[in-house]
Formats: structure tokens, sequence, C-alpha cells
């Protein structure tokens, strides 16, 4: 059934943030189906209930649905501009909609033009300190669907995703389902689900379902241009006391993928349940790995080292992807337990000597 979507959905919710401030109440409830055009900036102690509400980025758009209020600004590379405690509850039907693809990728990202790709996160927060994101259903991301830079203290959970599985051949042919053998022909091209990045530490993961284009959920510690765009001064960029649990997704990459490169430690990291759910879907093939630790691809200024990747805990995993356990790089304190694969599936891929 097609939605009926009212416009100016930004303006609309800034507008209920702040009723709800101008009488000292912490919180604010949206409801029905709108159409965003540019960030909503959420306040510091300030809790949004989307109430049966689905939030559709607008075709043609470079923007995010949801940022913190200091995201983007120079006091918010300081502690003193750090955010703190926001939470975004879904209840009932409660989405949101990357909409129809507008064609900034990592290829064109800041090229001709063209802004940062992750203008395309579904939601951004960067230097927050204390946040919840639970009961949301992510559609159609344009790019990873829910990022997070230099951000502690948090949960998220009970989110679900369902990226865009159009392809296009190379005689502008459109089909649906998509396959490593083909890769050129996604359209909507490393489609994660969450990302923690650099500076994340403190945070809890779990309850996640759906299809990702690529990894479900990622930590990854490199320096790229995200990373040094939103430094914060004088923070750690190390990813730390994170716990992963109950994965259970189709992934065309990776469900859970760990990555440091360069000086960044990843380290005190659970990964405790993780199902590839991706028999007989309609979007994807067999998938590459449940649980990816390292890679023998360049994308930091050098491999890790064993004191850089440790205490890593990987536990109750099903795979029925090309590898249930595929490790890379340097590392020490790694504990791997209870993996079952699928019958095609091999159990590790160990390349920590290349």
């Amino acid at each position: 059934m097609e939605l009926d979507f009212s416009v100016n959905g930004s303006k609309y919710i800034s507008e209920k943030i702040k009723e709800a401030l101008g009488i000292n109440r912490r919180y604010a409830v949206i409801c029905g189906n709108w159409i965003i055009d540019e960030p909503v900036r959420l306040p510091s102690d300030f809790t949004l209930v989307m109430e049966d509400c689905r939030l559709r980025l607008a075709d043609g758009c470079y923007s995010n649905i949801f940022v913190n209020e200091h995201h983007d600004t120079a006091l918010g590379k300081t502690a003193a501009g750090t955010d703190r405690n926001i939470s975004v509850i879904g209840k009932g039907r409660a989405v949101l909609d990357g909409g129809e693809y507008n064609g900034l990728s990592e290829k064109t990202h800041l090229k001709n033009g063209m802004p940062p790709i992750w203008k395309n996160n579904l939601i951004l927060f960067t230097n927050v300190k204390g946040f919840k994101i639970t009961g949301i259903s992510c559609r159609n991301q344009r790019w990873w669907a829910l990022n997070f830079v230099y951000c502690s203290d948090g949960y998220i959970g009970d989110i679900d995703f369902c990226a865009n599985d159009t392809a296009v051949d190379k005689n502008g042919n459109i089909y649906h389902g998509i396959s490593h053998s083909r890769y050129e022909d996604i359209l909507v091209k490393n489609a994660d689900g969450i990302d923690l990045r650099c500076g994340c530490h403190d945070i809890v993961v779990e309850n996640i379902t759906g299809f990702t284009e690529d990894d479900s959920v990622a930590l990854t510690g490199i320096r790229w241009d995200l990373e040094r765009y939103f430094a914060v001064e004088g923070a750690s960029s190390d990813i730390y006391n994170i716990k992963v649990k109950n994965i259970a997704t189709s992934a065309f990459c990776t469900n859970v993928r760990l990555l440091n490169q360069g000086d960044i430690k990843i380290y005190d990291i659970v990964i405790d349940g993780v199902c590839d759910t991706s028999e007989n879907s309609p979007h994807m093939e067999r998938g590459l790995y449940a649980v990816r630790i390292g890679d023998t691809s360049m994308y930091g200024s050098r491999h890790s080292t064993a004191d850089e990747t440790y205490n890593i805990e990987v536990k109750n995993v099903y795979s029925r992807g090309k590898y249930a356990v595929a490790l890379a790089g340097q590392m020490k304190n790694i504990v791997i337990e209870n993996i079952e694969c699928a019958p095609e599936t091999q159990l590790l891929l160990d390349e920590r000597n290349f």
C-alpha cells in the first residue's frame, strides 16, 4: 500500500522539540509519515519517541535524518561540546527510510561538488556520551544506516534492516537480488547497518535483524576522512568495551566485523550470538563471513599489532557464508567457541601471518 507523506518533516520535528523544551519537558512524541530534507538536531538530555511514524529522506537531498545538537560544529569537536543522554525510541511502526538513492557513494564522495558520504547516514552521532537507539526499522539506507563516531555509554537494540537490493546491469536493466559475481551491478554499495567508528566505547549492540548489503555491525578503527573530520580534541581513538549480542541478519559481507589499522586499538570486545539468516533470502546470495577480525587489505597506515587488537571473545555463532570466522593481522587473547557451520561453510579462515 502506497503511503501518503507530509512535507516539511524536519521543521515539524524541530518545532516539537522546541515546544517541549519551552515547557521544560525533556521528551517529544512524533507520529505520521513525513519527508525529511535536512537533519533534525537532537539536544542533550532529550528523548524523541517515534510512535507509528515513518521518516523518509526527500528525493535528491543529501542529508541525515537525525544528528546530535553540536554535530559538525567547532564546539562539538571538543570535550566541552560533548552532547549527552540522547534517545530515539520507536514504538509501534517506527521507520527511518532512505527513500530513493541519490547517487552519493564512496566513489563520488567530495568529488565534482558532491558532499561527504556521511551525509547519507540515517543517524549520525558524533561526540555523544550516553545515548539509546531502540525499536527502529531502517529501510533503503543510502550508505551506513546508523553511524557513531567518538560516542560512548550507549545502547543500540531491537533494530531491523532492509537495505536496497537493486542492481543495474551494464545495459541499464534493473533487477533485484545481489551477487558477488556481479558486484559492480549493485546500486547502493557498502550499505552497512551499524558502524561504531573511532573513539567509541562502553556500548551494547543487541537484537539486530534483517538484511544489510555489506556489514550488519562493524567496529572500525581507521583514520579515514570521517574520523579525521570529526576527531574530538584530546579524546582517545580506541574502540573498547563493546558487547555485540544476538545478531540475526542476512549480511552480504559480514554479520559482525572488527577492523583496526594504524595505531588505533580494539580491545575488550564480546561477540555473543551471531546467526546467519540468509538461507532463501530474496535479497542476496550466500554471504562471506559471520565474524571477521582484521583484513589483509590496507585501509589505514599499517596493519595492527597484537598490542592493538586483544581481549576479544567470539561465541555462539552459526554461519552459512563462505567462512564462519576470519582472522587477519596480529592479535592476542582471542577466544572463539561454539561455532556451527552449514555444510558449505568453512569454519576458519586464518590469515594472521600474511
